[in-house]
């Protein structure tokens, strides 16, 4: 199925899956699972229902697959984000 991982490194996939801007190909890239390896994983580690919800969720969903997102390069930023800088959130004038 797939390699012998950590309980850190499961509950760290766990969370990237659950994320919605995290890709399976990020996540292979890190970790080594492939796509399927990655629902069976969290088929075997979560509820039932937690599970079908997290399927639900992230099925045709575009930005967990990186050839179907629609932008390019970096990570969406709302334009209402405030700026940081030197770990102080700067005022809007």
């Amino acid at each position: 199925m797939y390699k012998q991982l950590s309980i850190i490194e499961i509950d760290r996939i766990i969370e990237m899956a659950w994320e919605d801007r995290t890709t399976f190909d990020s996540i292979e890239i890190q970790f080594g699972l492939k796509e399927q390896e990655v629902i069976n994983l969290m088929r075997k580690e979560m509820k039932l229902s937690s599970f079908k919800m997290w399927r639900k969720r992230v099925q045709g969903r575009k930005t967990k697959h990186l050839q179907k997102r629609i932008f390019e390069d970096g990570r969406f930023k709302c334009s209402r984000q405030r700026q940081i800088t030197h770990n102080k959130i700067s005022k809007r004038n």
